[in-house]
């Protein structure tokens, strides 16, 4: 047999190869089955295909790790630590096997968007800390799943269509800082909660019933949390929880079927058998009937007497108020633009059946108008604000906030600032300062809506927010003494606060100036929030203050009267940091070194959970802020760069 020649068939098979290459189509891949691509882009893309129906997110994979530049996604040596997708326009369904084989996620935020269905199986997000799934159109029950995330501090599944009991083993999240689970369908009891880190909670909106239980933790939290429950009870909210006797009967009347025979009608029991008696002849039914209702006639007639008797008698004593034309405002409603009122020399300021009085509102309406800021749209007059139900909300070093709420859906925040300490601006002065700071816009400030100023009137026009202040969260609402925060926690305040004061410095040549905690508010999405700021330098500094506010000002401030300088801002913002990591008023830190300050702090603490490091690394950005000489102060960029290395080495040290 001859032999063949190797080299000869080369060129053979090269040809065979070319055509084959030429007539074949090429091979392609969809995303989430390509080998090539990296594990979380395939999680990340599979996601996109159910949940983003309407292509809002533009992601497109040029390189290998391009998807770390997506939006939403922060990455941390090449895995995906943090998906925040909040406010994007999507809609769909969170489909399984998705977001779910991100095993290095800390955070997942799917805040306000249109998401439908249940939530899937989340126990493979093992290193999962916040979960934000409100504001979408879940259904579904409570995620099990959750259970298995042993080391979330922060959940959020409100503003959705949950239904079902709320689990009594949410004690299980013995690390959770923030539990949100209002506005669902969810029923059953309230489980009784004793995780001492729990900081924000609300249940509020559901159909939960029978008594709160009065745990340690449950009881740091009002009643708000737990409002729009029409059946729950208890110490919490100041509802006893005694149940009332049937108007007819004893209360054994209403026991539960086949409970015993006397529980229903009288009837004797053999054997454990219910004999039920003979059925009542026709005449005794329609005797008992007739007692009934000339019983319940009696009932109401005596009722629509009293009703009437109580009309005439507050008719006549209106009408003596009349006559003897009485000046004294008593409550928000027409009698209060009485020009008698109108020229009253003595303001006076009160809340009266939950309505907003001020004096002189008759002069207010003919002296001006509201003035929107930053092309706002004038979405209500300064009539309506004046008519509005309001609360009170606390009284500051700078005027009188309310909360005030406009034809019964528009909610704001008036301040009323302080005539006395306002009165060395002129009017002129103060519309130009006004339209300056109006127009400061960022995430972490309380937006201005709107302002107004007549003579011995100044008003300020805020945004509502929900979740109270910082000054709350640290200190507790309540006489118990109250825990520092995690120090999670406090990184993500600190960070939020810098930046809002960043801005202000470098977006304009104004300053906060009144820069403290109760001044930080909490909002929709639990963001921490500048207010008040900017409105100290139209007050008269010689005023007197109390002494945590005191404490905030800087040595040059207090020594000298000297007007407020991002230096000033700098080091109150490093009090109210100490405030934070210690949980201890201001004029309450004592004066100490660095290295002191730093075992002062852990003291304070008692227990930091083994954090010593990061601790440090806050207190020492407390301490340089908090530097005697202003010169030596960081300017705020450079604080805020200096939080946010803390926040990426401790998520580098997580991710290890």
């Amino acid at each position: 047999m001859p032999k063949t020649n190797s080299k000869a068939l080369l060129p053979l098979f090269f040809f065979f190869f070319f055509l084959l290459s030429c007539f074949s189509e090429p091979i392609t891949y969809p995303p989430q089955t390509n080998l090539l691509l990296p594990s979380d882009a395939v999680s990340i893309l599979t996601f996109k295909s159910k949940a983003d129906l309407d292509n809002k997110l533009l992601y497109a994979l040029n390189e290998r790790f391009d998807y770390c530049q997506w939006r939403g996604v922060k990455c941390v040596q090449g895995r995906v630590v943090r998906y925040i997708l909040q406010n994007s326009g999507l809609r769909g369904t969170f489909p399984a096997n998705s977001l779910t084989r991100l095993d290095q996620l800390r955070v997942l935020s799917l805040h306000n968007n249109s998401l439908s269905g249940p939530i899937p199986d989340l126990s493979s997000l093992y290193n999962l800390k916040a979960l934000f799934l409100d504001r979408n159109n879940f259904s579904g029950t409570f995620p099990p799943s959750i259970f298995f995330l042993h080391r979330i501090t922060s959940l959020d599944l409100s503003y959705n269509v949950l239904n079902g009991p709320i689990p009594a083993n949410l004690t299980a999240l013995d690390r959770l800082n923030i539990l949100r689970l209002e506005w669902n369908r969810f029923n059953g009891t309230v489980p009784p909660l004793n995780q001492s880190f729990l900081l924000i909670f609300n249940v509020s909106g559901n159909n939960l019933t029978g008594q709160i239980p009065a745990t340690p933790t449950l009881l740091k939290f009002n009643t708000t949390a737990f409002s729009l429950n029409p059946n729950l009870c208890g110490e919490i909210i100041n509802k006893p929880c005694t149940s009332r006797s049937p108007f007819f009967g004893s209360p054994s009347a209403s026991g539960p079927l086949g409970q015993s025979a006397e529980a229903q009608g009288g009837g004797a029991t053999t054997g454990g058998i219910v004999v039920l008696p003979p059925p009542s002849s026709p005449k005794k039914k329609h005797q008992r009937t007739g007692v009934v209702l000339g019983f319940t006639i009696g009932i109401a007639l005596i009722i629509f007497s009293v009703l009437l008797a109580f009309a005439l008698v507050r008719r006549q004593s209106g009408k003596k108020s009349v006559d003897s034309k009485e000046t004294k405002p008593t409550t928000a409603s027409s009698e209060a633009t009485n020009s008698n009122v109108g020229n009253s020399k003595t303001q006076v300021e009160e809340v009266s059946g939950r309505k907003l009085v001020i004096p002189g509102i008759q002069k207010l309406k003919k002296s001006g108008n509201l003035v929107f800021v930053a092309g706002e749209v004038e979405g209500y007059s300064l009539e309506q604000l004046m008519r509005a139900s309001a609360e009170l909300l606390g009284r500051g070093t700078m005027g009188t906030t309310y909360k005030a709420v406009v034809d019964r859906q528009l909610i704001l925040t008036v301040k009323r600032l302080d005539a006395c300490k306002t009165a060395v601006t002129s009017g002129e002065v103060f519309e130009q300062h006004m339209d300056a700071v109006g127009g400061l816009r960022h995430p972490n400030l309380v937006p201005i809506r709107a302002y107004f100023q007549a003579k011995g009137e100044r008003l300020v026009i805020y945004d509502y927010q929900p979740n109270g202040s910082v000054f709350n969260l640290v200190h507790g609402s309540r006489s118990t003494r109250a825990k520092p925060l995690h120090w999670t926690s406090c990184l993500k305040i600190a960070e939020d606060v810098a930046q809002g004061l960043a801005y202000i410095h470098q977006a304009s040549r104004l300053v906060h100036g009144n820069l403290k905690s109760s001044n930080v508010l909490l909002g929709t999405d639990f963001e921490a929030c500048l207010t008040d700021y900017c409105l100290a330098l139209l007050a008269d500094s010689s005023s007197t203050e109390d002494p945590d506010s005191a404490a905030y000002k800087a040595p040059e401030i207090r020594k000298s009267n000297r007007r407020f300088t991002p230096q000033s801002d700098v080091y109150a913002f490093g009090v109210f940091l100490v405030e934070l990591l210690t949980g201890k008023h201001p004029s309450q830190h004592p004066v100490l070194v660095p290295h002191d300050m730093l075992e002062w702090v852990r003291t304070m603490r008692e227990d930091d959970g083994g954090e010593h490091h990061r601790l440090g690394m806050l207190t020492e950005v407390a301490s340089v802020c908090s530097l005697t000489s202003p010169e030596q102060r960081p300017p705020m960029w450079q604080v805020l760069k200096m939080i946010q290395q803390i926040k990426e080495s401790a998520m580098m040290e997580d991710s290890a």
